[in-house]
């Protein structure tokens, strides 16, 4: 196990609590942590927990720090700027496990058959130029943050299973991205429903397909921290799964289960506004929030046999050492694993 600063963590990635549940948390006393977030839907069990004190309760003083990709959320995580976050298996994370630096300790965002989920994309350009299917991307340029992304890992499960290939473009930010597509200087790109799907209807792209298709059962992000929390500060580590899971709960409720009927959502959508679409009235923002809804894992249940396909496929672009085990990347002690 090794503490790194936030240089020597870019350095590693060389460019690239019981089945039944939670169990009870060791009060944390107030303890003060940093939890890394993206402002998606998709994160909105954090900001429940926030809102609505459970991580207080938990002993827990939260406070947010935003981030617009994956990767430096795990080098964050790594150097000690952050405690906990909450995002997609990259290369770069994976790397920094296998320096000893991080651990993934539970799951969030799973697609779910049934539950709208993650998109292909085709920019509008491209599709009045006559790339109208998935198939018909081949050899042009699809669109990720960077080389190892989740995106790299979306765009090219999917180029296998069409049989054919892509020009993967790095852009780094999502904002880059949907710019780039809007203008037409990529092609294609896979995300979220919230964004997706609003855009998709002004017209700047067009959905063609579903990540679900492609990768069933994806656990598309994960909860992390560094391997010390995980190995040194238990207690405070149960306390925020458990303050989280009832952040998760609360959200599955209002806006899939929809238990509280409107009402309840409503309220919802006015918490995840503080957090997500803030530079739009809640009334253009709504609609994004409720498109974005996709299910987040109960008691931060951990999909295993998704994250080792995700290593597999890792290990097989040489973007992570080939030795490296699922083991290396996950402390399974923490939640329930399926899939195994």
């Amino acid at each position: 196990m090794i503490t790194l600063n936030r240089r020597k963590a870019l350095a590693l990635m060389g460019g690239t609590l019981a089945a039944s549940g939670l169990a009870a948390p060791a009060i944390a006393m107030n303890k003060k942590v940093k939890v890394g977030a993206l402002r998606f839907t998709s994160h909105s069990g954090s900001f429940v927990a926030f809102e609505r004190g459970y991580f207080a309760e938990a002993g827990l003083d939260v406070e947010f720090e935003f981030f617009q990709a994956a990767q430096p959320m795990a080098v964050a995580i790594a150097s000690g700027d952050i405690d906990y976050a909450v995002t997609a298996i990259s290369g770069g994370l994976i790397s920094l496990a296998d320096k000893g630096a991080i651990k993934v300790i539970g799951g969030a965002l799973t697609e779910e058959e049934g539950i709208d989920g993650q998109k292909y994309l085709i920019s509008s350009a491209s599709y009045d130029a006559g790339i109208t299917t998935l198939k018909d991307l081949d050899g042009k340029k699809y669109a990720v943050t960077q080389a190892g992304s989740s995106f790299h890992y979306m765009g090219s499960k999917m180029a296998a299973a069409e049989g054919i290939d892509l020009r993967f473009t790095p852009l780094q930010k999502v904002g880059a991205i949907i710019g780039a597509m809007k203008s037409g200087q990529v092609d294609g790109w896979s995300i979220v429903p919230h964004i997706a799907k609003p855009l998709a209807k002004a017209g700047a792209w067009h959905i063609a397909g579903n990540v679900s298709d492609y990768i069933p059962d994806y656990q598309v992000t994960t909860v992390f921290t560094s391997a010390k929390n995980a190995a040194d500060e238990r207690g405070q580590t149960e306390s925020f799964l458990a303050g989280y899971s009832k952040g998760v709960d609360d959200y599955a409720a209002a806006m899939i289960d929809k238990t509280g009927g409107d009402a309840g959502q409503d309220e919802m959508i006015d918490l995840i506004h503080k957090y997500v679409y803030t530079d739009r009235p809640r009334e253009k923002a709504a609609p994004s929030i409720v498109n974005g809804t996709m299910r987040l894992s109960k008691n931060a249940a951990l999909n295993v046999a998704s994250v080792q396909d995700q290593l597999s496929w890792f290990q097989s672009e040489g973007l992570v050492g080939a030795d490296i085990t699922l083991d290396t990347l996950v402390d399974d002690s923490y939640v329930e694993t399926v899939g195994a």
